[in-house]
């Protein structure tokens, strides 16, 4: 099934959040550092309440180590951006996939989008807002990924 990638994320309950999403969806969780915060924050473990068990999580301390396991496992990676090509709901999901998501406050880094197979975008109407909260985001890819495959019954 994809997996949730999230690089050098920065807001504790929005990771948290995610971490929850991804135990309720049996889906793992690779936060890929430099981290804004500590594994150990509160807010973090607040955020993913006691699903912590639950939670398939994997940390990379870089994106070069976060590379190594990627190349290991195979699939594609597929960059969420708001500078992205193709939107999400018509993109076809592989069930090797890894969904990578940036930080809240600068996306992807370019060396990350440059090396993606696919960049995908969630549209949105109103041209003043920037971006989706990063947790909203990887719920409504992760989703439809699933969707996709047949993996909501």
């Amino acid at each position: 099934m994809p997996q949730v990638v999230l690089i050098n994320p920065l807001i504790p309950p929005n990771t948290g959040n995610i971490a929850r999403t991804c135990a309720a969806t049996g889906t793992e969780l690779h936060l890929v550092g430099p981290l804004g915060f500590e594994i150990s924050d509160r807010y973090l473990k607040r955020a993913g309440l006691d699903y912590w068990p639950y939670v398939k999580l994997h940390y990379h301390e870089s994106i070069p180590a976060f590379t190594n396991v990627y190349q290991q496992r195979g699939g594609r990676c597929l960059g969420f951006s708001v500078r992205g090509n193709c939107n999400y709901v018509k993109f076809q999901y592989q069930p090797d996939d890894w969904l990578l998501f940036g930080s809240e406050t600068t996306g992807l880094p370019d060396t990350v989008l440059s090396a993606c197979h696919h960049l995908l975008y969630i549209p949105m109407t109103e041209p003043h807002v920037r971006s989706l909260n990063l947790s909203v985001s990887v719920a409504v890819g992760l989703f439809e990924a699933r969707r996709q495959l047949g993996c909501l019954d």
